[in-house]
């Protein structure tokens, strides 16, 4: 038997080296870590010791019979694994210079063959850095984690439903009806709450019972609280330049002919258009088409830079409609380019136009990003479209918008009238159609 102990820096460092020094029919007795160098135990380096051997009759001068011989065959080569521990153990004096290191080796302890596959190699790195229970347990806890926080969201959910139910049978049924048809109407649900807390504290100040026309009378007044202003919706007559701004498909330049043509024909003044939407396929030509109808001259500015031109070509005019492009209002880009658009002299609104057909969460995201900009008023369109107007309210009450206009079809000039907040308001209370 020839044993010999090995300190590397890695196990297949030491298959290579028995490899080399015993031959492939080399078994390991035994691996563990130890440190080297250091001062005192401190600072050493970390090390593998290993400990191989082969038998006497497997040696350089006796490994090519070894090789031709008969291979033994599964239950032999059971057998002279359980024999092997103790042959080595009778030559244990022949080795000196190891005694601990053999020592401490177990009879039980099983022998490995070394083998030059880059498999077996990987599996044994893997046995010596990872265990069944170290790589599965990271995974059982976050099930776990997991598991425990859908349980935790239900239970906060199913709270949320209980408050909110036990705070509605305090409120009286017909102050109940009108709060589920604002919430159909997609109206803020803490907007609601609070709109209809303040008509309970009314009602009991005025020691009154409640019914359903004293009900939709009061929440109307506290809608129209909401909504009115004393500001103007119009185009004040001495602004000079109208800056229309909103996201893709709202209908901006449709919008644009229609208050153009009011106020051409109705408060004859003269307009001028200046469009910057040089992205969109033509709508330079659908602005200039409007123009022509309307006797309006167009201006089209691809930079910030073109703009005094623009400005000096239509000194004449009394208004000046620009239209924006509409494009991503999240693209940080467009929104430093328009911020650059705006800055003009002279009087001058900016207005952002929207669609009723967009999701609040969507607007608020859009108006978030354009009021950055000295938003001015709100306009809508597309009320021919939907019937929920909730949204309407949310902007005005989130934002502190002023109303303006709101279209309700295609038509130009037609289709745009002021909007009225009582016909909103009548819209919103309104018994929901069959």
């Amino acid at each position: 038997m020839r044993v010999k102990r090995y300190v590397v820096d890695s196990m297949p460092d030491a298959l290579q080296k028995i490899r080399t020094d015993l031959g492939k029919d080399a078994v390991i007795l035994n691996t563990k870590e130890i440190r080297t160098g250091g001062f005192l135990g401190l600072f050493g380096k970390k090390k593998i010791e290993v400990i191989a051997a082969i038998d006497g009759a497997n040696t350089n001068s006796g490994g090519a019979a070894q090789r031709f011989a008969p291979q033994p065959q599964p239950q032999q080569q059971k057998v002279m694994s359980q024999e092997q521990p103790a042959r080595i153990q009778s030559h244990y004096s022949d080795f000196p210079d190891v005694p601990d290191v053999i020592a401490p080796v177990s009879a039980k302890k099983e022998l490995v063959t070394v083998s030059t596959s880059v498999e077996t190699q990987k599996s044994f790195a893997s046995q010596q850095s990872y265990s069944p229970v170290s790589v599965n347990a990271p995974n059982r806890v976050i099930l776990k984690d997991e598991h425990l926080m859908e349980e935790l969201k239900q239970m906060k959910e199913m709270m949320r439903k209980l408050t909110h139910a036990s705070e509605e049978t305090n409120l009286p049924e017909p102050i109940q009806k009108i709060e589920h048809r604002l919430i159909e109407q997609e109206v803020d649900p803490a907007l609601v709450r609070q709109i209809m807390d303040e008509v309970v504290a009314d009602f009991q100040l005025a020691d009154e019972p409640v019914t359903d026309e004293s009900a939709l009378q009061v929440v109307r007044t506290k809608l129209g609280q909401v909504l009115q202003s004393d500001r103007s919706k119009q185009i004040s007559p001495q602004t000079r330049v109208v800056h229309f701004v909103g996201p893709t498909g709202v209908g901006k330049t449709t919008t644009i002919a229609k208050l153009a043509a009011e106020q051409v024909l109705k408060y004859q003044r003269k307009v001028g258009f200046i469009t910057s939407d040089t992205y969109r396929i033509a709508a330079i030509e659908q602005l200039k088409t409007y123009g022509t109808i309307l006797n309006v001259p167009l201006e089209v500015v691809f930079s910030p830079q073109d703009l005094a031109k623009a400005f000096h070509n239509l000194a004449e005019c009394d208004v000046i409609f620009m239209d924006t492009a509409g494009r991503n209002f999240r693209n940080e880009m467009y929104v430093s380019e328009l911020n650059s658009l705006l800055k003009t002299q002279g009087n001058s609104e900016t207005i952002l136009v929207l669609s009723l057909t967009t999701k609040y969460r969507d607007m608020r995201a859009i108006t978030n990003n354009f009021n950055k900009f000295k938003l001015d008023k709100v306009l809508f369109t597309k009320m021919d479209e939907t019937d929920s107007y909730g949204a309407i309210v949310n902007v005005v009450h989130e934002f502190s918008l002023q109303l303006s206009y709101v279209t309700n079809g295609q038509s130009v000039p037609d289709d745009i009238t002021e909007m009225n907040e009582w016909q909103i308001i009548d819209l919103l209370l309104e018994e929901p159609r069959a």
